[in-house]
């Protein structure tokens, strides 16, 4: 009886700790700006004494799973009061936050997805982020605010120097960063050849830049994320903000479609210095502009739908010689669906086009060339548990390259109609990503994409002999273009090349303490587009080009590891990363390549490798009136082009060479200091290595010219770059109930006025007749005042 009794309350406890384990509920909810009515990425939603906690998602969403009982939750968000509220967990819930602004007219840098602590256990690492607020107190040139300017004073990330377009991540090439703006690809960032980027400030909500360990939702570049989301707009009421400054103004407004339900935003921007250069009988015209646009609206507790755009142009042209136009268009339809309080979707529809257009009337014709992409993407999210969640989807990319047409302006031009072959190309993949929180100290990420990529049929194929469009003269040591043979015609259904590559992501993170912790991460990627260009920095001229029979993409292996440590309650913190990558198939360019209106561009160039590492460290100062940050780079970025048989030489001797965009030291210091309500100043200071270059050694006399003789290729440096920049920000009236508000920007950009090369040419002297060296340089000091508005 004893032993029935034992066993029977044996079974009854057991059975009553597998129903005890099974009472779990999921929290879950949208999380919004109280004022704006904005959902929030990135709000911490923690339960502090289970030292337990996630996060929200791109769209402001949120799960988690617990045990049933009752707990307190913390809601918390920098720039945003925190809240706290006891939740009785006896069923699953869906409770939506509202976030009030905190009282502080300075909001802090935020550079990690989450509030320290919480972000200490995650394994995501090599993750920057930078709020608007932020950015729009940071001094730039002609007092324009600038995404792309503003990422490139982190550890890691780099420009080509001023005026230059794009930016560089760990020792990669501008053409290998993903760039998207609501998930759409923007393949030029830049406005007037990289003086101002196609970002509207006033336009985005959030900028996430991954340089490692990045997501296996991401692909197609090899370098790094920029992921940046536009507002959604304001559904509760109508509001109006802009800015004027010295050579461009902006004006956003925003409202209800149907209050409480559906928002619009529309934001235009437009440069107007051009306006004044007839005064001092200049014809010459330079100027930009830009539209965004977004709709949004909530059918139903589960589904949502948002239809955003992009439009920007450059126009530059030069008295009646010729005039150039290029710009961005970009178009995205979203689904959100909510499948159940633990399965998150989104489906996407998008367009994006790159055009560039050239008009040369001193010859008589028109050139246009650009891509175009169609992409549809699924991505769905899985709060399994508190401890497991999956991130898995698709997304399939359909190509068209136009290399360039040429059509005569008028029939007397002389000039015959031509058309580069245009080329096609689909790009698929699948990916799943997991977060596995193993103990209270190791969680880990891992995941993988599986990629192809189909080179479509095009008019035209060249055939080489030996399949080899690069010959060899042994004679002269240099490589040529191989004439071809023969073509080959094929339909738009037959697929010329296709490629498919497995890329694995995994990274750990392993807490040392409260306050510390070390992470290590590794990724793969794969990236099947490259541009063409022979220039430190991207040019709007510079084609895009597909992988194919000829080229091979570009294959990344990288692996990081770092510490990371918050000091006094987290007002300092410490991020130090170093990172070694390799980069297979990386595109070089014989001696003297033609790469503009060039049909068969496998005529110049070759397959090489690169590699790059280095050393990231970030001091960050997160509280008090003084804020700011202290990072420094120690990185070498290198590639080389062995010879293809023991007779070539290959480039550069087939020696490792220093890439155009190698920078072996890179300091930035970023400060910002409250005076009070009304007056805060703002300081950068920067220094960089020279940038790469290549200088004449000697010369020889024949046929009566004389022949400059090279050095080894980027065997040189362009002097240091370093510059400070000062800006001052004056509230009026801070504590003004008004619905107008205004706010005046003052800056002063290279203070004391160095002049950084941007280039050296070398000439000879007419009244010497000696070679003598000319620096290049763009900008000495430059003071602006921006006057901001809002209401």
């Amino acid at each position: 009886m004893r032993k029935f009794l034992l066993g029977s309350l044996i079974c009854i406890l057991f059975s009553t700790s597998i129903i005890s384990a099974q009472n779990k509920y999921t929290l879950s909810g949208i999380i919004t700006d109280s004022k704006t009515t904005e959902t929030l990425i990135g709000v911490n939603v923690i339960i502090p004494e289970l030292k337990n906690g996630t996060v929200t998602n791109e769209y402001g969403f949120y799960s988690i799973t617990l045990d049933e009982g009752t707990y307190q939750i913390q809601i918390s968000y920098l720039g945003f009061k925190t809240i706290t509220q006891t939740l009785e967990l006896n069923a699953d819930k869906t409770l939506n936050f509202k976030l009030e602004e905190s009282a502080e007219s300075l909001e802090e840098v935020i550079i990690t997805e989450d509030v320290e602590k919480l972000n200490i256990r995650k394994p995501q690492m090599s993750v920057n982020r930078l709020s608007i607020k932020t950015i729009k107190q940071m001094p730039v040139v002609l007092g324009e605010v600038d995404v792309i300017k503003s990422i490139t004073l982190l550890p890691g990330v780099t420009n080509a120097g001023e005026g230059s377009s794009g930016f560089n991540v760990r020792g990669g090439s501008a053409d290998q960063n993903l760039i998207l703006l609501d998930e759409a690809t923007i393949f030029n960032s830049s406005h007037l050849f990289g003086f101002f980027s196609v970002f509207n400030p006033d336009a985005i909500k959030d900028i996430k830049l991954y340089k490692g360990g990045i997501p296996a939702k991401y692909g197609g570049r090899v370098s790094s994320v920029l992921d940046i989301y536009q507002k959604e707009g304001n559904n509760q009421e109508f509001h109006l903000n802009g800015g004027i400054g010295l050579v461009s103004s902006r004006l956003l407004a925003e409202g209800p479609i149907k209050k409480g339900k559906g928002s619009f935003l529309l934001g235009g921007r437009s440069s107007y210095a051009h306006l004044f250069l007839p005064l001092f009988d200049l014809d010459n015209i330079a100027y930009f502009y830009d539209l965004n646009t977004k709709l949004s609206y909530r059918l139903n507790e589960k589904n949502s739908i948002y239809l955003s755009g992009y439009f920007g142009r450059d126009v530059f042209s030069l008295s009646d010689t010729f005039e150039n136009t290029y710009g961005n268009t970009v178009l995205n339809f979203r689904w959100n669906h909510l499948f159940s309080d633990k399965l998150f979707s989104n489906l996407s529809a998008i367009y994006s086009d790159y055009f560039y257009g050239l008009e040369l009337d001193f010859v008589g014709f028109d050139w246009e060339s650009g891509i175009t992409n169609f992409n549809i993407k699924y991505d769905l999210k899985h709060y399994i548990s508190d401890k497991f969640k999956l991130e898995y989807g698709l997304n399939s990319i359909y190509y068209k390259f136009n290399p360039g047409e040429i059509q005569p302006i008028d029939e007397n031009s002389g000039i015959n109609p031509d058309k580069l072959i245009d080329k096609y190309a689909f790009e698929n993949a699948l990916y799943i990503d997991a977060e596995h929180k193993l103990s209270d100290k190791l969680s880990v990420s891992y995941g993988a994409r599986l990629s192809t990529f189909h080179r479509l049929g095009q008019d035209e194929l060249n055939v080489y002999q030996n399949n080899n469009p690069v010959s060899f003269n042994q004679q002269l040591q240099i490589y040529e273009k191989a004439e071809p043979i023969g073509t080959e015609t094929f339909s738009r259904s037959d697929i010329l090349e296709s490629f498919a590559n497995i890329e694995p992501r995994a990274s750990v993170a392993y807490q040392l303490n409260e306050s510390s912790s070390i992470k290590a991460s590794y990724n793969r990627l794969s990236q099947y587009l490259h541009l063409l260009s022979n220039t430190s920095s991207p040019t709007p001229l510079d084609v895009w080009a597909p992988s194919g029979k000829f080229i091979k993409p570009q294959l990344l292996d990288q692996v990081a590891l770092g510490y990371f440590k918050n000091f006094n309650n987290d007002a300092y913190s410490l991020e130090v990363e170093t990172f070694y990558k390799t980069i297979k198939n990386r595109i070089d360019y014989i001696d003297g390549a033609d790469l503009i209106a060039n049909d068969a561009i496998e005529q110049v160039i070759l397959n090489g490798e690169a590699r790059a590492y280095g050393l990231e460290i970030l001091l960050r100062k997160n509280e008090g009136r003084l804020k700011g940050w202290l990072a420094y780079t120690l990185s070498k970025s290198e590639q080389r082009t062995p010879g293809r048989t023991p007779l070539e030489t290959g480039i550069n001797n087939g020696e490792w060479y220093n890439t155009p965009w190698d920078k072996t030291h890179d300091i930035t210091l970023t400060g910002s200091y409250e005076l009070n309500k009304k007056w805060s100043i703002n300081s950068n200071f920067l220094f960089q290595t020279g940038i790469p270059a290549t200088f004449p050694n000697g010369q020889y006399q024949f046929n009566g010219l004389t022949i400059p003789v090279f050095e080894a290729r980027n065997s040189s440096r362009l002097t240091s770059y370093h510059r400070l920049d000062l800006s001052v920000n004056y509230n009026p009236k801070p504590d003004s109930e008004k619905k107008f508000k205004g706010q005046w920007v003052f800056s002063l950009y290279n203070i004391y006025n160095r002049r950084n090369a941007t280039s050296i040419t070398f000439r000879e002297n007419r009244m010497t007749g000696r070679n003598e060296a000319t620096r290049f340089a763009i900008f000495g000091i430059v003071p602006a005042v921006t006057y901001n508005f809002q209401f």
